[in-house]
């Protein structure tokens, strides 16, 4: 049913180099690891802590083999030129926990800012008027009510999406403060290009099979993204 894909201007975005790998691609399919004061370096998902930084592909599997070779020490010690490196051993859980929440605060604060709609109702509603941009399922969202709704989507509003999110609808419910979010509607452009991001970033680095309800971005995740060292103050 969803229509899984990227962001259509993430070709656009700003490349860097993956450290491990050496391969560019869109920063936002990598994350920052930013080195602190004492050589731990820790997961910077918004980009904003100071000092130096590495690149590596927003990839669980890739990270965490590389921790247990000892080669993502490595390879930093030489991208920051630093030495100890301290890496905490639940990074790869600490950056999944990190896109997780990061999704779901974009979406609370869609839902605060009045560009998102919830039950069946107001989405259809929303459908009906040619508003929806984007349209989400929570994980255990039931065939006929989702269905239903797919099935206006793309009459009403064919140039909209709809995306599974990899939330069941408590989680869901809470990001939105409100109860029983089983389905949700983004109304504006820009707030579904936001969610979308994020949900691709977190796709990226989990993979589709560890993410329930969650289907593949497809053929458009690019196998290779991005080595490379910054500074930041």
């Amino acid at each position: 049913m969803a229509d899984n894909d990227l962001p259509r201007n993430l070709t656009e975005a700003p490349e860097r180099r993956c450290i491990l790998t050496r391969v560019s691609g869109p920063k936002e399919q990598l994350v920052r690891l930013a080195l602190g004061p004492d050589g731990q370096v820790a997961a910077d998902l918004g980009e904003k802590l100071p000092g130096r930084g590495a690149w590596v592909r927003a990839d669980r599997p890739l990270i965490e083999k590389a921790m247990a070779r000892g080669q993502l020490k490595g390879t930093l010690v030489r991208a920051l030129k630093h030495e100890p490196i301290v890496l905490s051993p639940t990074l790869a859980d600490d950056i999944a926990a990190g896109l997780r929440k990061r999704l779901l605060d974009q979406l609370g604060l869609c839902a605060r800012a009045g560009l998102l709609v919830w039950g069946h109702e107001r989405i259809s509603d929303a459908l009906g008027k040619g508003r929806v941009e984007l349209l989400l399922h929570a994980a255990d969202a039931g065939e006929d009510g989702s269905g239903k709704l797919e099935m206006k989507r793309r009459a009403a509003c064919p140039d909209s999406r709809t995306l599974n999110l990899p939330f069941d609808r408590a989680t869901l419910s809470v990001a939105l403060g409100r109860g029983n979010v089983v389905s949700a509607a983004l109304v504006d452009a820009g707030a579904a290009a936001r969610v979308s991001a994020a949900l691709a970033r977190l796709m990226a680095f989990e993979g589709p099979e560890a993410l329930p309800g969650m289907t593949e971005f497809e053929d458009e995740v690019p196998s290779a993204v991005a080595e490379g060292a910054d500074e930041r103050h």
